[in-house]
């Protein structure tokens, strides 16, 4: 693994030891994430595929600028740190975004171009209501934990199990994610939910894959089947993994349908 520094933001490296494919993957991670969530299985797995692999910490999270002042920071702004990134690379990467980063690559469409991208149990182009009101009533106590994060929190462990996983994860693994999450911008969180959703009247859509987890509690499958319909692709819910699919003991389960499709459209 390589950190990069791309300007002030940390970029993590996977490269192939062998033949390396024409393009390029950029991963985008979630809210109270960073890039590190790619480094446990995927950016050497698919490195290992022949995949140049990519994972960007977004601005005020991990290394990368502005953790003293997060809150400032908009999907716009998430948006120009993709773009900043993607640009210098040897090539015009494939897009992979997860929840939040899910939403900042349906953003991104609208003022740039991508062979292909992947929504990973994404925000839906209409926003976090939907599923912010279904937690609401089925986890009022996730929400509220979710909440204080936001405030600059530590969530509970048992609430950072239920929020990811579905799988029963080992204690030491979870502190260690416990440890490295971060609270999440504000102002990001609002533009997700009202105030800066994606516009599909500007959106040039490129290829793209649709996963969802059948046991997502955050973004569960009706969410996903949303996203899916708005962009007129089939949604694949995926058996057995909760909304932190990458990090999942099964992140295969993930990683394999996302090779297969990379590979039928030839990158």
């Amino acid at each position: 693994m390589n950190r990069s520094r791309f300007g002030d933001l940390e970029v993590l490296c996977h490269t192939p030891s062998g033949p390396v494919r024409e393009t390029p993957l950029l991963f985008v991670h979630g809210a109270y994430t960073a890039a590190w969530c790619w480094e446990e299985q995927f950016l050497p797995w698919f490195a290992a595929q022949g995949y140049a692999s990519y994972a960007v910490s977004l601005s005020g999270h991990g290394r990368s600028r502005g953790r003293t002042y997060l809150d400032s920071f908009s999907i716009s702004d998430y948006v120009d740190d993709v773009a900043e990134v993607a640009g210098k690379l040897p090539a015009t990467p494939v897009l992979i975004g997860h929840s939040m980063g899910g939403m900042v690559v349906q953003k991104y469409l609208e003022r740039h171009t991508a062979p292909a991208v992947v929504l990973m149990s994404s925000v839906p182009p209409q926003g976090l209501l939907g599923s912010a009101f279904g937690l609401a009533f089925s986890k009022p106590h996730l929400l509220g934990d979710l909440n204080r994060i936001m405030g600059g929190g530590q969530p509970q462990l048992e609430t950072l199990r239920h929020a990811l996983f579905h799988e029963t994860i080992e204690l030491e693994r979870l502190q260690r994610y416990y440890h490295l999450c971060q609270p999440e911008s504000h102002r990001a969180i609002w533009d997700m939910s009202l105030f800066d959703l994606p516009s599909l009247a500007r959106i040039e859509l490129p290829p793209m894959l649709v996963l969802g987890a059948e046991h997502d509690v955050l973004i569960p499958p009706d969410q996903v089947r949303l996203t899916a319909r708005r962009y007129d692709v089939e949604p694949q819910i995926l058996p057995g993994l909760g909304h932190g699919m990458m990090l999942e003991s099964d992140w295969r389960v993930a990683a394999d349908p996302i090779l297969a499709w990379l590979k039928s459209l030839d990158l």
